[in-house]
């Protein structure tokens, strides 16, 4: 009875905060309230019954804000998607819309209690100091322990990051010799576009991370040259695409679709309809195009392929989308953070939304897209998730409610399910054995040219045996009961390791060409 007591002693204040925040959030969005009124008065009713409960309260209050923690509650009570965003997290969450990040520009991974450099970004800050693949960073600033003991990945993070123009010691273990380097933090170019190549003589693939600030530019820059080429088909990879700018995904509708037409539209109770429509003749209004997406894709990819799919002008191929369609707006407050806020809801040019319900609660919402991910491992569509039917010009059904639902359904990889398999990649198997097999044979790879080169070079190894001596007995035993799933990890090897040189270019374009699912495409030539 006491331990229930002490668990439960902030609820009479909380559902008081409640209150009082509910009903300066309805306001705000009534546009009679703004979160620079807050620092105008001497002092709101939060911050009274705060000031009261710190000074009046029979134990210690614990020391995160408790009208941070209220407002998050009562933001996850008005749908999945309004957040809070702290000051200590703006920057971080702002950079994920754009195509440059601040920091020194690798990507690394923790190889027992070493911290080993397994990309390093062209361009950026590291490639002109000097870091290699294969580098272990020691020391950060001289006092900064970094290898040598378990660290997460953000942990590591933080120890390396810093304010732009800043500059940070690292020390480094590279081919037995320890090494110094200075590097100046900056801008890191990344680009929005992971991949795009021809498949085939006629077939060009563009796979899209996100829809940053710069994607609708380098998605022309990639679709150009193909269209040079006279390609008659277009796939655009959507896959694992959680969105980003409604803008970019609404341009390159307007490279796709003909005439004057809708693309989507937003409205909300205080936010008037917005209609998104064509503009301008695009650069491939005429030719087959087929968008993949899969349980992963969400926002701005389904806008995308709503609007292609309404229009009858694109095959859908993969499994269900993740069902988002709600817009949020950004509002900067008083201490630094900011609130994003869902501000209306989008519908696809038929007048489809796709959200999936929420009205169970944020939980619920959470585990039905799990749930989701579980069917599909085992090859079973989830049609529960069709809502309200639509017919498009040529009569094809589409569905509004639970996400875009597929044209051609693609089971994934089932290996997903199997726990040898994700005990393997639990223990990064994969990954250490990617990364020693290039240091090893580095000279002899990094001759290679292409990635083409590099397929005839090594496709017909014997990665299977290879991968297994590397391995302890107790590993090799767990990997011998994934025997029948060899294809799929020699394709992942390969391109893993084709990631080194030629980055996610070479990882999608190795891994497709290997990939009996994508092989098994519609749009793939024989």
């Amino acid at each position: 009875m006491k331990e229930n007591l002490s668990s439960n002693w902030h609820k009479p204040i909380l559902y008081a905060l409640i209150l009082v925040v509910g009903i300066i959030l309805g306001n705000f969005t009534k546009g009679n309230f703004s979160f620079k009124d807050l620092g105008k008065s001497s002092a709101t009713p939060i911050e009274e019954i705060m000031e009261i409960a710190k000074s009046k309260y029979v134990d210690s209050l614990p020391s995160d804000s408790l009208s941070i923690r209220l407002i998050e509650e009562y933001l996850a009570h008005l749908d999945p998607h309004s957040v809070y965003i702290p000051p200590a997290d703006l920057v971080e969450v702002n950079e994920q819309l754009g195509t440059n990040y601040r920091g020194i520009g690798i990507e690394f991974q923790q190889d027992r209690d070493s911290i080993m450099v397994t990309y390093v970004i062209p361009e950026g800050p590291s490639q002109k100091a000097g870091l290699q693949i294969g580098d272990i960073l020691l020391r950060a600033d001289d006092s900064i322990q970094l290898s040598g003991k378990k660290w997460n990945a953000d942990e590591i993070r933080k120890k390396i990051k810093g304010p732009e123009s800043s500059s940070v010691k690292l020390e480094i273990l590279r081919d037995g010799k320890k090494i110094v380097k200075q590097i100046l933090r900056g801008s890191v170019p990344v680009s929005p576009i992971d991949a795009h190549y021809l498949i085939n003589d006629t077939t060009g693939y563009i796979r899209i991370d996100k829809f940053a600030d710069r994607t609708y530019e380098e998605f022309m820059q990639a679709l150009d040259p193909m269209v040079q080429k006279g390609i008659k088909s277009l796939v655009i990879d959507l896959r694992g695409n959680g969105g980003g700018l409604l803008s970019e995904a609404v341009a390159i509708a307007d490279e796709l679709i003909s005439g004057n037409k809708l693309i989507v539209y937003t409205e909300g109770l205080h936010a008037p309809r917005v209609d998104y429509s064509t503009k301008r003749e695009g650069l491939f209004e005429e030719g087959k195009v087929f968008v993949l997406m899969d349980e992963g894709s969400a926002s701005a990819s389904e806008v995308l392929a709503g609007a292609l799919q309404d229009w009858d002008r694109a095959t859908i191929i993969g499994r269900t989308s993740f069902g988002k369609g709600l817009v949020q707006q950004q509002f900067r407050l008083s201490n630094g953070g900011a609130l994003r806020l869902t501000t209306a809801k989008y519908y696809s040019p038929l007048g489809r939304n796709i959200q999936r319900s929420y009205a169970n609660g944020k939980l619920a919402y959470e585990h039905d897209f799990y749930n989701r991910i579980n069917l599909d491992a085992q090859g079973i569509p989830d049609s529960t998730q069709k809502g309200k039917a639509f017919k498009t010009p040529k009569g094809h059904i589409v569905y509004g409610g639970g996400g875009i639902y597929p044209d051609q359904w693609v089971p994934v990889n089932n290996i997903y399910l199997d726990s040898n398999y994700q005990k393997v990649w639990q223990e990064n198997l994969i990954n250490d054995f990617c990364l020693n097999w290039y240091l090893n044979n580095k000279k002899a790879y990094n001759a290679l040219n292409s990635e083409e080169a590099f397929l005839k070079t090594y496709a017909n190894y014997d990665w299977w045996t290879a991968f297994k001596k590397q391995s302890n007995p107790t590993q090799q035993a767990l990997i011998n009961k994934l025997d029948k799933k060899q294809a799929y990890i020699k394709a992942t090897i390969l391109a893993n390791i084709a990631r080194f040189k030629w980055y996610k270019q070479g990882y999608y374009k190795v891994y497709n060409s290997l990939d009996p699912g994508f092989q098994n495409m519609s749009f793939v030539i024989k």
